[in-house]
């Protein structure tokens, strides 16, 4: 072998290597990005103004005219509402944009995005017509419309029955990571939470 050839040898393996490298730097950058969007999806829930606000809303009647909620919050339960649905089109957004999975948003939100949305529609509607501003809360409308059909097509299944054969991370044993492979794996439980499951109102 002479020296031109062994000098592109050596040139192919550097370019090879710094690829794999970069696809290496590439990947763990990305982890370390779903991971962050995690914890701060975390620390929102965290917040004792997000905690206040989304206590007050699970606890408005449902149907509500837009004038019985704000007689129920009052200008300050009002502000929190705001600071809930403002979390909500945030998260909304960055699903669009996959800043986050759409799995990790139904694992931590899913219920409390539904039952926001079920709670304020009418309120939403009023204020979209009183400010004649059709994108106010558009993601936060967009978000649990997603959490909609998601649910419309697999009931909701709770963490400690879809999981409960979770060991660990170095177990041999690991639960189905979707609602689709858990109910391939256990058919029963379909028919069990579709029947529990409420019908849902866009």
């Amino acid at each position: 072998m002479d020296l031109s050839t062994l000098a592109n040898l050596i040139n192919a393996f550097a370019v090879t290597a710094g690829v794999i490298f970069a696809a290496a730097q590439i990947r763990y950058y990305r982890r370390q990005r779903k991971r962050d969007a995690m914890l701060n999806l975390a620390r929102s829930f965290q917040s004792p103004t997000f905690a206040r606000g989304l206590r007050r809303l699970v606890e408005l009647p449902d149907s509500a005219s837009a004038e019985k909620i704000r007689e129920i919050l009052g200008p300050e339960g009002e502000d929190l509402i705001v600071h809930v649905t403002v979390t909500w089109e945030t998260i909304g957004v960055l699903l669009f944009h996959g800043e986050l999975t759409i799995d990790i948003v139904d694992d931590f939100f899913s219920g409390p995005i539904l039952i926001s949305w079920r709670k304020l529609q009418p309120y939403t509607t009023d204020l979209r017509q009183r400010y004649r501003r059709e994108t106010w809360s558009e993601w936060f409308q967009w978000l649990a419309e997603r959490m909609m059909e998601r649910e419309s097509k697999t009931p909701a299944v709770p963490a400690y029955i879809a999981h409960r054969d979770w060991k660990n991370c170095s177990g041999a044993l690991r639960a189905p990571k979707t609602r689709r492979a858990l109910f391939s794996k256990h058919p029963s439980l379909r028919f069990r939470f579709e029947l529990q499951r409420p019908p849902l109102k866009k």
